[in-house]
């Protein structure tokens, strides 16, 4: 059952935002709301991590929607992320938090009900993205979310984990786009040149033909594949992995 959470410190918005949330979780029975005045009570919280779903205003005092989101993630939380806020201007930033979208206040309901079905079903998307990596100690089940990219390194594709750690596969018997398929099936990953795919949950940027991930990753693109993945990028990021699955 969806399990989601509002965070304003506002209480006269996040009354209303609760308003519609309840209203929304009538269509989805079983659906469990709570609310936070504040990102600090939210991340004191023992289920701070397990919700399906983040209703987060931006503009908040002590801590931002922005950097509760960034620390959302850094504690693992795998939940979707939906910003509320007043103002179009922290938009681009939304991205340090992986966030699934940006609505400006005053929230139309159709549209927030809509941005709300489509990342819950992400949410659901995201726990069946996987992929079997045979290595030499046995064969491990990673999950989508858990890569941040994979390279090709001396014959073995080598996960890089958004964990900071890394994965080598057994030496490959077939090529490095034939033994990743199972993930480039799924919108967030895509190849760049013939010795990398990325997932662009984590892409931060794309500049002067690199690729530059959380945690200061980079990843050098071929000449005249700059354009083509920043609008990639950003169309994933702007309309939801859903939009284009």
């Amino acid at each position: 059952m969806p399990k989601i959470a509002l965070c304003d410190d506002n209480g006269e918005e996040r009354a209303h935002t609760g308003t519609l949330l309840r209203e929304y979780a009538q269509t989805r029975p079983g659906t469990s709301i709570r609310t936070f005045s504040s990102g600090q009570q939210l991340l004191l919280s023992e289920e701070s991590t397990e919700f399906d779903l983040y209703i987060l205003d931006v503009v908040m005092p002590k801590m931002s929607g922005i950097e509760l989101g960034v620390r959302l993630r850094e504690q693992k939380c795998r939940g979707a992320i939906i910003y509320l806020t007043v103002t179009p201007e922290f938009a681009i930033n939304s991205y340090e938090a992986r966030a699934f979208y940006y609505l400006l206040k005053p929230v139309d309901p159709k549209r927030l009900f809509n941005v709300m079905d489509q990342a819950l079903a992400e949410t659901q998307h995201k726990k069946t993205v996987c992929i079997t990596v045979k290595t030499k100690n046995g064969s491990r089940l990673l999950e989508g979310e858990e890569i941040a990219y994979v390279e090709l390194a001396d014959r073995v594709a080598r996960y890089h984990l958004s964990d900071g750690t890394t994965l080598d596969s057994v030496m490959l018997r077939r090529s490095f786009r034939s033994e990743l398929e199972p993930l480039l099936r799924y919108p967030s990953f895509v190849p760049c040149g013939a010795s990398f795919v990325a997932n662009l949950r984590y892409v931060t940027g794309i500049d002067k033909g690199e690729l530059q991930l959380c945690g200061g990753l980079q990843i050098p693109l071929p000449r005249g594949q700059t354009s083509k993945l920043r609008q990639q990028w950003m169309d994933y990021w702007l309309d939801g992995a859903m939009d284009q699955a």
